[in-house]
């Protein structure tokens, strides 16, 4: 084992890079990414001030309760994990110096010498044992993950050793996202009006449904993987209308702008600023409950995925880069993906013959679910092509609180409109939504179940990966989705924040350097 390095020793599998992020230049100028300083800019390249446009605020920042990217682009400014994703999607030590393990259910944990808070206190390994205990008392969607966590031994000030009940290959993968670093005296309040974490930025200022400021943590200079502050202080601007972010980019109001759509990239271009469209790695689908009629019939969930052009719809109305999905798993990036299984073709005769064959010649009537503020041009295209084969599916707006709270209620519709990101390890996605006893499954395959269990114990990196591959087959045979699309995320960006790059976790982070 060397420090720094991460020592996966069969746990974790190593991942190619799925595809750089595409510019679309700016007609004169630098391109993204490029090492040219802005006008402004400090010596060394830092900006003193950099503006953000988010399309919305962030719904918790709260790290166990932190569901969004713009959650996380947040609370990966203000914290850091154990752990990080690398831009091709391998693990690497953050506050970790070390993490090791030699069979995937004792892990043992060196945090990075010299290692301080915002407020100048040094952190120990305490603060491990403290958020493993946040997260399981917590009411998070993802609490039941670490309860596998069965005790932390805090060997002394840098060392602690967490043990699980049983080989867990996929924890280190959740720590990244869920396990970040923050003082005892930390409370539900001050999650928002005075969070102390060891990230990049300092916590700032908050302006309740305007926006939020951080400032430069000045200690973050250790060469972090997660990359160095881009400015002395961000703010993160919520801006709801997609035109109105532009015109911030045009003006000098906001130096990046998020959640550009695919209408408005000249509109980026046209303002002088780049519009980059980078691979998310994430996936798009329609969640089936199956323990509802007529879904229980394979046959039935067959059939929506034969009955809709997933590929035309996603090219044309939500980007060139969609591309329509075979299974759950988006690209290379992530654990699970197989090159070889095909996409459902797009067949309305084979979907028409397959209800026929479920004693439903004459289709059925159903609804499909949706969050509120979801662009509904993809959706309304869905909806007419299940139309065409006799599926006649009603749209249903609802809250984002209302639609979470809902995804295990028998009651609550049977097809959901979802998306899940980041997807370097699946196991989140699979435990909480597809293993039959997960927190927000309705879905029961046997079968399934017995594939996810043995993934989820499975130490051997290829081993797991080939699990999670037979998955994706039996989840073809017996389908738990709609599966639709990659999920890739529009920015705008101008030559002040040419140093910056997106991330295959879309969070938006006001860094340089990632690696």
């Amino acid at each position: 084992m060397m420090n720094g390095t991460l020592d996966r020793r069969d746990i974790l599998r190593g991942v190619a890079a799925a595809g750089a992020a595409l510019t679309l230049g700016r007609a004169a100028g630098v391109q993204a990414g490029a090492a040219t300083p802005a006008e402004g800019a400090m010596p060394d390249g830092r900006l003193p001030s950099l503006a953000i446009d988010l399309d919305r605020g962030p719904d918790n920042l709260d790290p166990a309760l932190a569901y969004s990217s713009r959650d996380w682009s947040i609370v990966h400014s203000l914290y850091d994990s154990l752990l990080h994703f690398g831009p091709d999607g391998s693990l690497v030590p953050l506050a970790a110096e070390s993490f090791t393990s030699d069979d995937a259910t004792t892990f043992r944990v060196v945090l990075r010498a010299g290692l301080t808070y915002h407020d100048g206190t040094p952190v120990r390994a305490e603060a491990i044992a403290r958020s493993v205990t946040h997260i399981q008392e917590s009411d998070s969607q993802i609490a039941a993950l670490f309860q596998g966590i069965e005790s932390v031994e805090v060997l002394d000030d840098r060392t602690a050793v967490l043990r699980c009940a049983e080989p867990s290959a996929w924890l280190p993968s959740q720590i990244a996202v869920w396990l970040v670093l923050f003082p005892e005296d930390q409370s539900p309040e001050s999650w928002w009006t005075a969070p102390v974490g060891t990230g990049p930025y300092r916590f700032g200022s908050y302006e309740p449904g305007a926006s939020i400021t951080l400032v430069r943590n000045e200690h973050y200079t250790w060469g972090s993987p997660k990359g160095e502050p881009l400015a002395d202080q961000v703010t993160y601007r919520f801006v709801s209308e997609a035109t109105t972010r532009i015109a911030d980019l045009a003006t000098g109001a906001a130096q990046i702008v998020t959640s550009v759509p695919l209408d408005q990239r000249e509109a980026v271009t046209a303002a002088g600023a780049d519009a980059i469209v980078a691979p998310i790695l994430g996936t798009v689908f329609l969640r089936i409950a199956t323990d509802s009629p007529p879904f229980d019939d394979p046959r039935v969930c067959q059939a929506l995925n034969y009955a809709v052009d997933v590929e035309t719809i996603a090219t044309t109305l939500v980007a060139p880069e969609a591309h329509r999905l075979a299974s759950l798993f988006p690209d290379p990036r992530g654990l699970g993906f197989d090159p070889d299984l095909e996409p459902f073709a797009f067949d309305p005769d084979k979907a028409r013959a397959l209800l026929a064959e479920a004693g439903l010649d004459d289709g059925f009537d159903t609804t499909l679910q949706y969050v509120a503020t979801e662009k509904t041009d993809a959706l309304e295209a869905i909806v007419a092509q299940l139309a065409e084969v006799g599926v006649r599916a009603k749209l249903e707006a609802a809250e984002l609180a209302a639609f979470n709270q809902a995804w295990p209620d028998p009651s609550a519709p049977a097809l959901r409109y979802a998306s899940w990101r980041p997807l370097y390890d699946p196991h989140s996605l699979l435990s909480l939504m597809y293993l039959s006893t997960g927190y927000l499954s309705r879905y029961n395959n046997p079968a399934a179940d017995g594939l996810i269990l043995a993934a989820a114990a499975e130490p051997d990196g290829e081993a797991r990966a080939e699990l999670y591959r037979r998955l994706g087959r039996e989840m073809q045979v017996s389908p738990g989705a709609v599966y639709l699309w990659n999920l890739v995320a529009g920015y705008g960006v101008a030559p002040d924040a040419a140093a910056w790059s997106p991330r295959g976790d879309e969070y938006t982070l006001a860094v340089a350097g990632s690696r």
